[in-house]
């Protein structure tokens, strides 16, 4: 079975309670995490999550079957999570279904959230033929889509949002769906609101939560990293201290921004000037004008190859490296900080090299 991401913006795909391996690809990280929650949160008796890594199950790809097949802790029912780059999941998956056919015994449902993967990749062609398996594409969203999705995120709430405060928390979210759900979260514990007591939020309601805009917050912070300006990073990142900005939402802002050029590049192939885009190639690619000039100049730098005579090009590092620092500020909140300053000047150093 295959699926757009966005049959996930207001919901689930029908029949998706019958399936148990979900295969979320594309360069949307956010919007592949966030339809994995969505239907980890579905599931009828999800029990423990259990994480586990690409690398993991590349090391050894019986590892998947083991624990899809083993009981939690406490002998109950348990989900089983995979965060992956490209195919590192492939073999494992293959291994859980052949086990499967030959009559191991019921697996515990698993949902795989590929990095840098497609729905034409060898994992994506694995499942979605199969009757119990989904395999789901997500692109970077546009403005409007994301905007509708905290619509239906502050209607769950119990939130009535006036005028343009959708596209306003959307904007201000670097068009992250997770950093969104948090802002439309906060504002409902602000107005005191809830399903059966909806209650009506403003933009001054909001600018009281203290949102910060990716304008002036994330984005000046963003360039100098990517763009490997090394005299403004130590400035940013001082910056990023004062002001308190959140180290997991920037790494989510530097991720959606390596989707955008990866998408870029996928749109210009790998002979393609940045050059030959027009406005409106440009606006369906979430170039908008102000940011032109960095953006073209992130591009010219990370489309290089990683190292002389490479086929892989400094992008195809950047990003699964990015999914790996997330997982890491997750894992280590108390020094998520620290952590993040140390990589981001680390990837500035890399990004400034010719």
């Amino acid at each position: 079975m295959k699926a757009k991401g966005s049959d996930f913006v207001r919901g689930l795909p029908a029949g998706i309670e019958r399936l148990t391996i979900f295969f979320f690809c594309g360069p949307d990280e956010a919007g592949s995490s966030a339809a994995a929650n969505r239907v980890a949160a579905a599931l009828p008796d999800a029990g423990e999550r259990v994480e586990l890594t690409g690398a993991d199950l590349k090391r050894d790809p019986a590892l998947l079957g083991d624990e899809a097949r083993s009981n939690s802790l406490f002998g109950g029912k348990r989900h089983i999570v995979v965060r992956a780059s490209g195919e590192e999941a492939h073999d494992a998956l293959q291994v859980l279904i052949e086990t499967g056919e030959a009559g191991a015994g019921t697996a515990a449902p698993v949902l795989v959230v590929a990095t840098s993967a497609t729905d034409k990749s060898r994992t994506a062609k694995l499942l979605e033929k199969r009757k119990d398996a989904l395999v789901a594409m997500f692109y970077p969203p546009d403005l409007s889509a994301v905007a509708g999705a905290v619509r239906t995120m502050a209607d769950a709430a119990g939130l009535r949002l006036g005028g343009d405060l959708a596209e306003r928390i959307a904007r201000g979210a670097g068009l992250d769906v997770r950093l969104a759900q948090s802002e439309v979260t906060k504002l409902a514990l602000y107005c005191d609101a809830d399903p059966q007591s909806p209650k009506s939020a403003t933009p001054e309601d909001h600018a009281a939560i203290g949102a910060a805009t990716e304008e002036d917050g994330f984005a000046p912070l963003v360039n100098a990293v990517l763009g490997g300006e090394l005299g403004r990073v130590s400035g940013e990142i001082r910056r990023m201290r004062e002001i308190g900005l959140n180290p997991v939402g920037l790494a989510l802002a530097l991720e959606r921004r390596a989707a955008q050029l990866a998408q870029i590049s996928a749109h210009l192939g790998p002979r393609g000037s940045f050059d030959r885009l027009d406005k409106g190639q440009k606006a369906r690619l979430g170039i908008f004008f102000k940011e032109d000039r960095d953006i073209r100049q992130q591009f010219d730098r990370w489309r290089l190859p990683a190292q002389r005579g490479a086929k892989v090009t400094r992008l195809d590092r950047l990003i699964p490296r990015l999914a790996e620092l997330h997982r890491t500020l997750l894992a280590n909140s108390q020094a998520a900080e620290l952590l993040l300053a140390q990589e981001l000047a680390e990837i500035a150093r890399y990004a400034a090299k010719r």
